[in-house]
């Protein structure tokens, strides 16, 4: 289970970080994960710079939770709950990631820091969740292929 890359924080990084998450977890609702993970390395892109080495590690914990952790190598540099205006187009990241999170926090290392944050793991979706949360007319088949009685 455990997911590991190295990447560097530009823009572009996020839609392909929440896609590498989607297609590891295939089946599974990773709403919550990727939407966290996203603001995360938005964050060390607005607030260290584009270019800054990460180091995304996702995992699973002894309590059956998912654990995602992002490190930065700027220690000195912490994510700061912001008041956002209702105009405001920035500023609700670690809110929606302290709302959706079960816990998070950051730890100083040798090198740096890890910003983590700890969810439900991802459940898979059933094809009656997945019609109900998709514009997909017909939900994709999951599972064994139904035969006909007596074939």
């Amino acid at each position: 289970m455990p997911f590991t890359v190295d990447l560097v924080a530009v823009p572009k990084a996020v839609p392909v970080v929440r896609r590498m998450l989607r297609a590891r977890f295939a089946g599974a609702d990773t709403t919550d994960l990727t939407l966290c993970v996203g603001e995360l390395l938005t964050n060390v892109i607005v607030h260290l710079g584009e270019g800054a080495p990460v180091t995304l590690r996702v995992s699973g914990t002894h309590t059956g939770r998912i654990r995602a952790e992002l490190s930065d190598p700027v220690p000195g540099v912490w994510p700061v709950h912001r008041s956002a205006g209702a105009g405001d187009e920035s500023g609700r990241g670690l809110l929606l990631v302290d709302a959706l999170a079960l816990r998070w926090g950051v730890e100083r290392g040798l090198h740096g820091k890890t910003v983590w944050c700890e969810l439900r793991a991802p459940v898979r979706r059933t094809e009656a969740a997945w019609a109900a949360s998709s514009c997909w007319s017909d939900p994709p088949h999951i599972g064994p292929v139904p035969t006909s009685a007596g074939s």
